[in-house]
């Protein structure tokens, strides 16, 4: 399978580089599989295609303003992004100029509040480094830190909490799990309301997300690694959902990974903590998935190979090219799609 099967003609200004006024209101493309139909809703017409008994499965998990800034002992500025957090203070990161932070480098962040050396470089080209400091390190972050947007918004973010869900509740994210973006409290509240169950899952989401395939067949690339964990009380959710016969929607492709990491041959899950480098492409057999809500994604990214995945390649290029014509928005900040 080619990698330059999953392209398809964006124009520039369909990537949304700012979010929409009102979270729900962005649009929503309805893929039904069976039927090959699509249709053109408003995102929170999504609680009329949810059912009671069905399940929500979403990422709870929070962004870090990861990016800082900061100069070497010579003076010179530099960029650090913070992709994972190896343990206590020691973190993965990408350092730019990565040729001049060599083992050993030290590096003063925010006029002193923030101090890191280099320890090692990791494969691909990041750096270990550990970090120094006096108080709590989240707050000192939250303080000289900014949002690492994705590299194809040019705006500036001016409310850092629209890239993140309204749900959003554990540090670790280097990426926004964007598909959540589009629910508020009250779309929430009204589709628990109808009996749909909702459960939470936690993956810390890399920058790996970004990354272009650059190998010419699918099946050759490796996909970047990423932690999760889920928990007793959502594994009961999931599980009680599947045995009951409804269905499993998950919000967004980091849920679904996690999901289809974890599942068995029957669909049932289990608490359980880890990392995953699952790789879904068309061929896979969803294991626990019923439906997805994404957004729209780059052309040739393991995402579209995804989607793709669940309800077939032609069908999504399909899909694809008429929200291009329809003049949907597009990637993080852009609009959503149910396949049910």
């Amino acid at each position: 399978m080619q990698v330059s099967d999953f392209n398809y003609d964006l124009p520039e200004e369909l990537i949304a580089q700012v979010p929409i006024k009102q979270r729900d209101e962005s649009r929503l493309m309805v893929l039904d599989r069976q039927k090959q139909t699509i249709e053109h809703k408003v995102f929170k017409d999504i609680i009329d295609y949810l059912e009671p008994g069905d399940c929500l499965v979403r990422n709870n998990t929070k962004v870090i303003p990861a990016r800082i800034y900061g100069k070497k002992e010579t003076g010179a500025n530099v960029e650090f992004l913070l992709l994972n957090n190896i343990e206590g203070d020691i973190w993965e990161c990408i350092v730019r100029p990565g040729n001049k932070l060599h083992v050993g480098v030290k590096v003063i962040f925010g006029d002193g509040v923030l101090k890191a050396e280099i320890l090692d470089t990791m494969p691909g080209g990041t750096r270990k480094v550990k970090f120094y400091y006096d108080g709590i390190f989240n707050e000192i972050l939250d303080k000289i830190g900014l949002m690492p947007l994705p590299p194809y918004i040019h705006e500036e973010l001016n409310d850092r909490d629209r890239y993140q869900t309204v749900y959003a509740k554990y540090d670790g994210s280097a990426a926004a799990p964007t598909a959540g973006l589009h629910f508020t409290p009250e779309l929430l509240e009204k589709i628990e309301a109808k009996g749909v169950k909702i459960a939470n899952v936690t993956l810390h989401v890399g920058i790996g997300t970004f990354r272009p395939v650059k190998e010419e067949k699918v099946e050759d690339h490796e996909m970047h690694s990423e932690h999760f964990y889920i928990k007793e009380e959502d594994v009961e959710r999931i599980n009680s959902t599947k045995k009951a016969g409804k269905r499993v929607i998950a919000v967004g492709t980091t849920s679904c990974r996690v999901l289809e990491t974890i599942a068995d041959e029957n669909g049932l899950v289990k608490a359980t903590e880890g990392d995953t480098q699952i790789f879904i492409y068309p061929g896979y057999k969803f294991k626990c998935l019923d439906g997805l809500i994404t957004n729209f994604h780059l052309p040739q990214s393991t995402l579209l190979m995804l989607v793709s995945a669940l309800s077939g390649r032609e069908f999504i290029i399909k899909a694809y090219n008429e929200a291009v014509k329809e003049k949907y928005r597009f990637f993080s900040f852009g609009d959503a799609m149910f396949i049910k």
